[in-house]
């Protein structure tokens, strides 16, 4: 049997609320890799339910987590899509079109971010979402860092861009976006600790107000009105409670 042109890697930690609505939109791959990260739920059941090859672990870094998944495909070509994503078939097919005679580089992907049922086509940004992401690449032109939290990305090779966009549902209402924020500077600040430079209070309360500032007006969240200015917030906020959980907190 000839190996895969086209692997998709899904990383879940406990995602069975939405792992089967994720996978089922997968069918255009021709290798499923799920990888389960501390996973106590049902979604090894659900993963093994879509023929998916699993890997299984305990992993306190996202980048390492995701480089392991990354190696256990066996594509020509990898797409990551996380639980909370769906893809279809458009976006299928577009991207076995793009991808039929090449073997270097990587795409970028756009995003439609949801809030529950409501598309927020703007304001995203300051480490609180993304319009476009690097999500398909050739096997060894992306790697990630070794951050608990947004982990930096090494990726070489020409850059391309699709044009069919992959569904993100960042949130389902307020409280899920705090508990977001939550998770994200607890990360966040372990980074800080672990890197040995939790910056100082000062800098990080200019970053609060500057980041507000790109994602309301540069990013034009205003456009979206109460959606806009929660985004901004969050983002504004992520720094300066990443520094001061650094601080004043224990790893």
């Amino acid at each position: 049997m000839s190996a895969p042109v086209l692997s998709v890697l899904v990383v879940a930690h406990n995602e069975a609320a939405q792992l089967a609505d994720c996978l089922e939109t997968l069918d255009f791959a021709d290798e499923l890799v799920v990888v389960l990260d501390k996973c106590t739920d049902g979604s090894k059941a659900i993963a093994e339910r879509f023929a998916a090859r699993l890997v299984e672990g305990a992993w306190e870094i996202e980048g390492h987590r995701r480089n392991i998944g990354i190696e256990a495909c066996q594509g020509r070509w990898i797409l990551e899509v996380d639980a909370d994503e769906r893809a279809d078939m458009a976006l299928g097919r577009e991207i076995r079109a793009a991808i039929n005679e090449l073997n270097d580089g990587y795409f970028l992907l756009p995003f439609d971010n949801y809030i529950g049922g409501r598309l927020v086509r703007h304001g995203w940004g300051g480490s609180w979402g993304v319009s476009a992401a690097p999500r398909l690449f050739a096997k060894g032109a992306k790697r990630w860092g070794d951050q608990r939290i947004h982990p930096s990305l090494s990726l070489s090779g020409p850059r391309r861009w699709l044009s069919t966009p992959i569904r993100h549902n960042v949130d389902r209402d307020i409280s899920d976006m705090l508990q977001r924020l939550d998770r994200y500077s607890t990360a966040r600040a372990a980074d800080l600790r672990a890197a040995g430079d939790i910056g100082n209070l000062a800098n990080n309360i200019r970053r609060m107000f500057s980041r507000f500032g790109k994602c309301y007006i540069s990013r034009k969240g205003y456009r979206e009105g109460a959606y806009g200015f929660l985004i901004a917030l969050m983002a504004g906020l992520y720094p300066i409670l990443s520094h001061l959980k650094a601080r004043l907190e224990e790893d």
